[in-house]
C-alpha cells in the first residue's frame, strides 16, 4: 500500500515538473521533440521505460503521448521500438493475431513515418524504426536490425553530439555484434560511445544499461562493475534495472550479488503485475533463471528447486519475449539435475516447450547427456536426432545463432554417446571440436550460462578415460570463461590431485568448499573434497 501512495504521488510530481525530471524512480533522461508540452512531458516519462525495458508500461506510456498530441510522431516511433521488445531476443515473432507485435510495431513505424516529423534528428529516428520494420512479413528479424543499425550509423553521423542518437546507435552496434567476433570489436565501439556519455549524465538509466550490455562477456565485464553496481538505484522501480546488473555479476562469479539483483527484480515484476491484475511478465522467468543458476554455483539447491517449483507454476504473458519465458523456464529446470550430475533425473526431463524449438533443444541435451552419461545410446540417438532436426530447422528458418548453439548441444550429446559405445577416439574428437566451437560463440544474454559448458563436458570426459593433465587445462580453461563455476572448481581440484599434485588440488578444492559453505552440504563431490585436504 505505501509503494503504491508513493507511485501515485510520484506521477503528481511528474505531471507538474520540469522536463528533465525524475519519473517515479525511472532515471534522469532529457530528450527534446517537436510535440505540445504535454506530449513532450509524457514522451520523457515513456522513454525513460523504454530505456529501462519496461515493455508492460511502454505501450500505454506512448499511447499517453499520441493522446496528448495526435500529430507526434515520436510518440509511434516509441510505440515502434517498445512492439519490438527485448532487442537481444532475436526480435519479436509473428503470429498473425490481434497482439502480433510486429504486425502491431509495423503499424506504429508506418503511422510514425506517415506523420513525418519537424526536425532532422526526429526524422532520422522515424527512418530507424522504419528500417527496422520494412519487410517484417518476409525479411527476417537480423537482417532487418541491422539494416536498423546502418540508419542509425547515418543519424549518428549527422548529430555526433545528440545524446540520444549516440545512445541508441551504440545499443545497436551491441545488438547486431556477431556471436563469433571473440574480439568484441562492436561491443567496445559502443563502451567508447557510452563511457563519456554516463560521465556526463550518471542518472541516465539507457547509459548504464547498455553499458551492461557492451560489457556482456567475460573478458570485458569488470569494466561493466560500476554501471552495474549503480544501475539499480538510478532506476529502483524498474524490474528490469534490478535485475541487469547481474549481467556483469554473473560473469565475474559474484552470486550473492546475482541472487539479491533478481531477487529483487522479481518481487518487483510480481507486484506490478498484481497491482494491475496482469499475468507476470515472460522477464520474470528471466530472473528466476538467473537467481537459479547463482544458487547452483553455491550448492544451495532447495532454494533452487524452491525457485524452479515457482517458475513453473506461473503464468506469463504472451508479449514478444516469448523466447524469454521458452529459453529460461526450461533451462532453470534442468540445471538442477546436470549440475549435481543426477544424470538419470537429467534422462527424464520434461519437454514443456514446442518442438524444433530453443527450449526444446535445451531438454533434448539434457536428456541426451543424461541418458549417454547411463550408457543408454539408445535414447541418446534418439536425442541427438531431434536435436539435429531442430538445428536443420532453425538454419533453413535463417536462425544461424541458435542453430550454431543447437549444433553445439548435439556434437556434445554425440561425443558421449560414442564413448558409451566404446568408441573413445571419436569421443574425444567430437567433445573438443564442439568445445572448441562453443570458445569461439558468445552466449546468448537470455541465459546466465549454457546448461553445461562444453569445455568442462570435455574436461569431464578427460578425466573419465585417464588423461588428468589435459582435464586439469580443460577445467581451468573453463573457469577462464566462467569464473568460480562449481563443478569446474571441483575438476580442476580432483584433476590436479590425481595428477599428484597435492598443492594444486588444495587450492581448487579448497575454493570450491569455500563456495560451498552456504550450501545446503549433500552434494557427494564435498566429502570426497574434503577427504583429499586432509
Amino acid at each position: 500500500m505505501t509503494r503504491t501512495v508513493s507511485v501515485i504521488a510520484c506521477l503528481a510530481t511528474l505531471l507538474s515538473s520540469p522536463l528533465a525530471a525524475q519519473h517515479e524512480h525511472l532515471g534522469r533522461v532529457v530528450f527534446p521533440i517537436s510535440c505540445n508540452p504535454e506530449a513532450q512531458q509524457r514522451f520523457t516519462r515513456a522513454l525513460a521505460l523504454l530505456h529501462s525495458f519496461w515493455w508492460e508500461q511502454g505501450q500505454a506510456a506512448f499511447q499517453a503521448v499520441a493522446d496528448a498530441d495526435s500529430t507526434c510522431a515520436m510518440a509511434y516511433w516509441g510505440m515502434a521500438l517498445n512492439a519490438w521488445g527485448n532487442p537481444f531476443a532475436g526480435g519479436p515473432g509473428g503470429n498473425a493475431g490481434k497482439g502480433d507485435p510486429l504486425r502491431r510495431g509495423a503499424a506504429a513505424a508506418g503511422r510514425a513515418a506517415a506523420l513525418g516529423a519537424a526536425t532532422p534528428r526526429e526524422r532520422g529516428f522515424l527512418a530507424a524504426s522504419g528500417a527496422l520494420y520494412r519487410g517484417y512479413d518476409s525479411i527476417p528479424n537480423a537482417r532487418r536490425l541491422q539494416a536498423y543499425s546502418d540508419t542509425l550509423a547515418r543519424v549518428y553521423r549527422e548529430f555526433p553530439n545528440e545524446t540520444e542518437v549516440a545512445i541508441y546507435y551504440a545499443l545497436s552496434l551491441v545488438e547486431t555484434a556477431s556471436k563469433t567476433d571473440t574480439t568484441f570489436a562492436r561491443q567496445k565501439q559502443a563502451a567508447a560511445i557510452l563511457n563519456p556519455l554516463y560521465m556526463r549524465f550518471p542518472q541516465h538509466p539507457g547509459l548504464a544499461h547498455y553499458i551492461i550490455h557492451a560489457d556482456d562477456s567475460p573478458r570485458l565485464a569488470a569494466l561493466g562493475l560500476d554501471a552495474a553496481r549503480r544501475y539499480a538505484g538510478i532506476a529502483p522501480s524498474a524490474p528490469h534495472a534490478q535485475h541487469m546488473p547481474s549481467h556483469i555479476f554473473i560473469r565475474l562469479g559474484l552470486w550473492d550479488e546475482t541472487i539479491a539483483a533478481n531477487q529483487r527484480a522479481f518481487e518487483a515484476g510480481l507486484e506490478y503485475a498484481r497491482a494491475h491484475n496482469q499475468p507476470v511478465a515472460p522477464e520474470r522467468l528471466h530472473a528466476l533463471d538467473y537467481m537459479v543458476y547463482a544458487y547452483l554455483q553455491e550448492g544451495r539447491d532447495r532454494a533452487a528447486r524452491t525457485t524452479i517449483d515457482t517458475a513453473l507454476r506461473l503464468a506469463t504473458t504472451g508479449t514478444s519475449d516469448m523466447l524469454v519465458a521458452n529459453y529460461n523456464r526450461v533451462a532453470m529446470e534442468a540445471r538442477l539435475p546436470l549440475e549435481r550430475g543426477e544424470w538419470a533425473e537429467a534422462a527424464r526431463v520434461p519437454v514443456r516447450a514446442a518442438e524444433l524449438t530453443i527450449g526444446a533443444a535445451l531438454d533434448h541435451f539434457a536428456r541426451g547427456i543424461g541418458a549417454a552419461r547411463q550408457g543408454d545410446t539408445a535414447q541418446a540417438r534418439l536425442e541427438i536426432a531431434v536435436l539435429a532436426a531442430t538445428e536443420a530447422d532453425m538454419a533453413r528458418r535463417g536462425d544461424g545463432e541458435w542453430a550454431r548453439v543447437v549444433a553445439i548441444k548435439r556434437q556434445v550429446v554425440t561425443a558421449w554417446s560414442e564413448l558409451a559405445a566404446g568408441d573413445t577416439v571419436a569421443a574425444l574428437r567430437d567433445a573438443n571440436a564442439a568445445a572448441d566451437l562453443e570458445d569461439v560463440t558468445e552466449k546468448q544474454p537470455v541465459t546466465p550460462a549454457e546448461l553445461l559448458p562444453a569445455r568442462e563436458l570435455e574436461a569431464d570426459m578427460l578425466l573419465a578415460t585417464g588423461r588428468f593433465a589435459a582435464a586439469r587445462t580443460a577445467y581451468e580453461q573453463t573457469l577462464l570463461r566462467e569464473p568460480k563455476r562449481a563443478r569446474s572448481l571441483y575438476g580442476a581440484g580432483r584433476a590436479a590431485e590425481l595428477s599428484g599434485d597435492r598443492a594444486g588440488a588444495e587450492q581448487r578444492y579448497g575454493e570450491y568448499l569455500a563456495q560451498m559453505k552456504a550450501g545446503d552440504g549433500d552434494r557427494s563431490e564435498i566429502p570426497r573434497a574434503r577427504e583429499a585436504m586432509r
